[in-house]
Parts: C-alpha cells; structure tokens; sequence
C-alpha cells in the first residue's frame, strides 16, 4: 500500500523516525494500529451505548454531572 502524506507531515515524520532512530514505515504502522484499535473499541462502545438507550436505561444529565463530579474529584 502506498500512502502519500502532505509535505510538512512527512516531514514531520521523517524528523521524528531520525530522532529516535526508526525507519518511517514501522512508526506509522505503529500509529495507524493504534488508532485503529482505539475506532474499533470506540464504535463497540458507542454502540453498547445506543443498545443500552435503546432498552431504556439511560441517566439524566444531572446523574452524569454528579459522576464526573466524583470521578475527577471535584
């Protein structure tokens, strides 16, 4: 597969792979794996969500502010 990237993002990256001492190639195999694996597990929840909506178990907005409240500790 051949990707072609815009000029300061390659060399952007070309910067970053000769800082750290890697070929280009594998850091961005790195980083589309990552982000793909995070689009997988976001879609999974989002759907959980939507399937839990759709039953009708949700919470009021109140309900999330008080959870983010103490979750952060604020």
């Amino acid at each position: 597969m051949d990707i072609s990237f815009a000029p300061e993002v390659e060399a952007k990256l070309n910067r970053i792979a000769s800082e750290s001492g890697k070929d280009a190639g594998p850091i961005v195999q790195e980083l589309v794996a990552s982000h793909l694996e995070h689009e997988d597990w976001f879609r999974q929840e989002v759907k959980k969500g939507l399937v839990s909506l759709e039953s009708g178990k949700s919470i009021s907005h109140e309900e999330v502010r008080r959870q983010m409240e103490q979750a952060l500790g604020s």
